[in-house]
């Protein structure tokens, strides 16, 4: 029987991480554990990246992304671009169980979730309005970008992930970045290992991020090596087109139940773990 391990991205991680970790002490699969741990951080109106309170986009409605994972099957699914629907990363595993597509878009999506049981109802929060009202610049450029990617081993020694956000704050109407794609933003497979992103998508999906990590672990790296590889790919991305790196961390699990992180200088990324049995706050380590 393996020992369970759940990490997941950022302080409100823990959340996730007390949550998923109850779960598989009972011996739940890590896909429901990663997602029960997602959907805890998804009803958090404190979140104001994740779910339910999370700030608006630029028009001020708040859309939501998110993907699921299975490592044992490599089946997974996956919603982008969807309003008033609180719990995405369930609704993305429904299309993983019950259509034959991966990824479901707007109001098709929003459809799919009210023909399967999920409310409608409106994800902002009086704190998170006053929030936009008070912050939004006058371009309405975006500015946060913190996602909540749960990834998890149970004591089958099946891996599992789940990633879900609101994406970036003043985006764009329609704008999609890395959490909802397969293989930028989450990416597990039980042979190798897991892996999930968090921040400015569109630099994740440029060097393919949680791939990457997986296929680095599948020729030999251990989860540490891997996080840094991608985030190496991410810097010389940006120094090619003559930017600045944008703030981007990874993080990895293997099989074996090794973990790992790793970010662009400034990121300051946190992230929580469940291991041997205890609960803690790592601070992943920064590149440049």
């Amino acid at each position: 029987m393996a020992e369970p391990v759940v990490i997941a991205t950022w302080p409100f991680g823990r959340l996730a991480v007390e949550t998923a970790s109850k779960l598989l002490t009972q011996g739940k699969s890590a896909l429901d554990a990663a997602l029960a741990g997602a959907q805890a951080v998804e009803d958090d109106p404190k979140v104001n990246s994740v779910g339910f309170g999370g700030i608006a986009n630029r028009i001020g409605t708040v859309s939501l992304d998110a993907c699921v994972m299975d490592g044992q099957s490599l089946t997974c699914g996956a919603v982008a671009g969807v309003e008033n629907i609180r719990h995405v990363a369930a609704v993305a595993r429904k299309v993983m169980e019950k259509t034959p597509h991966i990824l479901l878009v707007g109001e098709g999506a929003r459809w799919f979730a009210l023909q399967n049981g999920f409310p409608l109802e409106t994800l902002l929060t009086p704190e998170s309005v006053a929030e936009w009202y008070q912050k939004r610049p006058k371009d309405l450029k975006p500015e946060g970008h913190d996602t909540v990617t749960v990834l998890a081993r149970d004591q089958q020694g099946h891996l599992g992930g789940v990633c879900t956000t609101s994406g970036l704050s003043y985006k764009m109407p329609g704008r999609v970045g890395d959490s909802p794609i397969i293989g930028a933003g989450l990416y597990v497979d039980d042979m190798v290992g897991a892996a999930g992103a968090t921040g400015v998508g569109e630099e994740i999906i440029r060097c393919g991020g949680s791939f990457l990590i997986v296929e680095q672990m599948r020729n030999g790296k251990t989860p540490q090596e891997a996080c840094e590889v991608a985030v190496k790919r991410v810097i010389a991305n940006a120094v090619r087109r003559g930017l600045h790196p944008a703030s981007v961390s990874f993080l990895a699990l293997s099989p074996k139940g090794e973990v790992g992180a790793a970010c662009t200088k400034g990121a300051n990324f946190q992230w929580a773990v469940f291991q041997n049995g205890q609960i803690e706050m790592r601070q992943a380590k920064e590149l440049e």
